[in-house]
């Protein structure tokens, strides 16, 4: 499979896997001056990239873990989904949870990009709730299976 990027901030490195058996391509700020996130505040970050996903595929934004543990800044949609029909700019939705403000500067790593296969259902809409396959579960929703 093939993913086509454009860079629209040729001074970024271009997106890449980390190690050779990483899942997730790590994506970088593209950042005319820096930004400031305070505690509780979100921005939508851009990652200074375009992309072609192949047809019946998604990209998964996700968060960096570092970033998570050492700073309490996550990707607030997580996974954010690109869709492969989309070829705008890619932009990070980043939220900081931590305790101070944290400040986004340009190239710095802020998510990681997963590529994944989608599967489309075809809708079928049924008369009524006997229509739909009963289970052992049933209506257990969260927390029902206990501790």
């Amino acid at each position: 499979m093939f993913l086509k990027i454009y860079r629209l901030n040729s001074n970024n490195p271009t997106p890449c896997y980390m190690s050779s058996q990483a899942s997730g391509i790590d994506l970088y700020a593209s950042l005319d001056c820096e930004v400031q996130i305070e505690p509780g505040e979100y921005r939508l970050v851009p990652a200074g990239i375009r992309i072609a996903l192949p047809e019946g595929c998604e990209g998964q934004v996700r968060p960096r873990s570092g970033l998570a543990l050492k700073h309490g800044v996550t990707v607030l949609n997580s996974p954010g989904t690109i869709d492969s029909d989309y070829r705008g700019e890619v932009k990070v939705l980043l939220i900081n949870h931590g305790k101070k403000p944290f400040v986004v500067k340009n190239g710095m790593r802020i998510a990681q990009l997963v590529i994944a296969e989608v599967v489309r259902a075809r809708i079928v809409e049924v008369d009524g709730r006997g229509d739909l396959e009963k289970t052992a579960r049933e209506d257990g929703g969260f927390g029902h299976t206990g501790v």
